[in-house]
């Protein structure tokens, strides 16, 4: 079915005005929030002027960039395409920014950093201690804390909509700086209902790995570059380490995770480690940002808070 304009003669996005960056971050927070009604909150604002904001923005385009009704919210192909470009712009808005209060040599604006998963529990990880330390030298800078996969962050500090990147190194970007940080351990673990979990010898090996159903994150990561070294077959794929985790609480699979975030379940007597001597890796945390253009003031000092805490 093709879509239709708004409206035949409704004026095209020429220059762009303060009213029209408005309309951009609320059409953005709808979409993050996936919808109007869970956007009020966000936005603190009424879902009628939500709605009319969105539809000013239409007008203003004459794209229809959303569908909302019983079936639920879902953009059009157009609107995926302008919800990109928002996103483009307003990291360049914000970069704008940042880069005037670096001009000033004031320590404002906002600072973007995003955070692979499940490092909160990890005791090697100081990354609390360096939001404190920030938080004491750059009062006025809003910190924006994001998580997500390794492909995403790497893609975001790339393109700017990061300052800065936690993640497991895994194969290193000529577009990206990295400072170690900290190590994790991964285990094997089985849950219940599993063969191995009640097995006690803790004889098993790679080559006894071979022969169980693995479930494994199904993306670049060190994860993955294991699974290809020790030629180990994933029975089922995982987006994150919750979904691994699910997936061997299953009992139908065994699966590397964090020692400390699997830690929970372990004390439950939910899952145990299999064969811990022998079937396990690690893992090295680095903080990463863009060689070019050069990392704004801001960012520098929580790399630098980062840093210090991890000595």
């Amino acid at each position: 079915m093709q879509v239709k304009t708004v409206a035949p003669n409704a004026h095209k996005l020429g220059q762009l005005s303060d009213a029209d960056l408005r309309l951009l971050r609320v059409f953005k927070a709808v979409v993050d929030c996936g919808g109007m009604a869970s956007a009020e909150l966000e936005l603190n604002l009424a879902m009628s002027t939500i709605s009319r904001h969105v539809k000013d923005l239409e007008t203003r385009l004459g794209l229809v960039l959303c569908r909302r009704g019983r079936a639920g919210f879902a953009l059009t192909p157009e609107g995926e395409q302008i919800y990109a470009a928002t996103e483009q712009l307003l990291a360049a808005t914000d970069a704008f920014r940042s880069s005037l209060h670096d001009v000033h040599r004031r320590l404002g604006g906002d600072l973007h950093v995003a955070v692979f998963e499940k490092t909160v529990s990890n005791p090697q990880a100081h990354i609390a201690q360096a939001v404190a330390a920030f938080r004491q030298q750059a009062p006025q800078v809003t910190l924006h804390m994001h998580v997500g996969t390794i492909a995403m962050i790497e893609r975001g500090v790339i393109d700017g909509q990061y300052h800065l990147g936690i993640i497991p190194e895994h194969r290193r970007s000529d577009s990206l700086s990295y400072d170690p940080l900290f190590d994790e351990t991964m285990y094997l673990y089985a849950g219940q209902g599993h063969p191995w979990f009640g097995d006690a010898t803790g004889r098993h090996g790679w080559a006894d790995l071979r022969r169980q159903d693995l479930a494994a994150l199904g993306y670049h990561s060190p994860n993955m570059a294991l699974t290809h070294e020790r030629r180990l077959e994933r029975a089922a794929t995982a987006s994150d380490q919750e979904a691994v985790a699910t997936l061997v609480l299953s009992g139908a699979y065994v699966g590397f995770l964090p020692d400390h975030y699997a830690q929970v379940f372990v004390a439950a007597g939910r899952m145990r480690a299999v064969a811990p001597r022998t079937l396990f890796y690690r893992c090295s945390f680095a903080s990463i940002c863009r060689r070019a253009p050069a990392p704004l003031r801001v960012a520098n000092t929580f790399r630098q808070a980062l840093l210090q805490a991890h000595r």
